[in-house]
């Protein structure tokens, strides 16, 4: 697991100058009761890029994007002690709470969801796109029509083409569909996207660079006959002796796998996303 314990690194200057309006003290904040014998989540509605926890009274660690766990590390504290004030910055909001200690189990914090009215707008400048304005993109590409038709790969008896490259800000949109001829289910194992080598010599190892996606649309473990997705990769440049690969594999030991390669010059051919197209129906 993650541990979280004043964590300072991927934001610089989270905290700038404020007004003096809109500085606060602890005792103005949001109050959380805790316990060590109890374990204390807070979920943001959207990725936690941030956290902090003032004093190393508590712990903490973050299982999953938008979720934190926090729990004293002892016992000896008074009621009503404040043992730390903790930050978390999302991509576009900010919160602090304050942590007070109680000595009634039953009176701790099991679940906390982050209000609307506890959020301080925050620009993130690591995030040049939030992850729901990267779904309302992907979204709208996976919904509309194909304009590649020469970037294919048949393979087990099934087709994977390349549909649409977008280039929104600071990343690639590429949807691709796979259809499958047979009766046999699919069960997704994993999908991979990488840098591969055009062609491999026998007499060298290939270079491989696994990238990781920023997003992939669709989460679905299993498909029929159709399936597409619309996958989000950093903006990058590479030679034209590799080849961008999205890779699909099953998850039985002998199961299928099926890729995709898409030439450089492909994603040059990459269009300009049209905000038109997240007002269409």
């Amino acid at each position: 697991m993650k541990i979280i314990k004043n964590i300072c690194t991927g934001i610089a200057a989270v905290f700038s100058i404020l007004p003096t309006f809109a500085q606060q003290t602890y005792e103005e904040l949001e109050q959380l009761t805790v316990n060590e014998q109890v374990t204390t989540v807070i979920t943001a509605s959207e990725p936690i890029r941030f956290v902090d926890i003032s004093t190393d009274k508590v712990i903490g660690d973050q299982p999953i994007n938008n979720t934190i766990r926090l729990k004293p590390k002892e016992t000896g504290h008074e009621d009503g002690e404040v043992l730390a004030i903790v930050t978390i910055v999302t991509e576009r909001y900010r919160t602090q709470y304050a942590l007070l200690y109680t000595t009634r189990m039953q009176e701790a914090v099991t679940d906390k969801e982050i209000e609307f009215q506890e959020r301080n707008a925050y620009n993130n400048p690591t995030v040049s796109m939030s992850v729901s304005d990267m779904s309302r993109y992907a979204r709208r590409i996976w919904n509309s029509p194909a304009k590649y038709r020469n970037v294919s790969n048949r393979k087990h008896r099934m087709n994977m083409r390349l549909n649409n490259i977008y280039a929104v800000g600071d990343y690639f949109f590429i949807d691709f569909s796979i259809e499958n001829k047979t009766n046999i289910r699919f069960d997704i194992d994993e999908i991979r996207v990488k840098l591969a080598d055009k062609k491999v010599s026998k007499a060298t190892n290939a270079q491989i660079i696994e990238l990781t996606p920023a997003l992939v649309l669709e989460q679905a473990k299993s498909f029929r006959h159709g399936y597409r997705n619309v996958i989000v990769v950093k903006k990058m440049t590479f030679p034209n002796d590799k080849v961008l690969t999205i890779e699909m594999t099953e998850k039985q030991i002998s199961g299928r796998n099926i890729r995709l390669n898409i030439d450089y010059e492909d994603v040059l051919s990459a269009d300009s996303f049209n905000a038109v197209l997240l007002e269409e129906e």
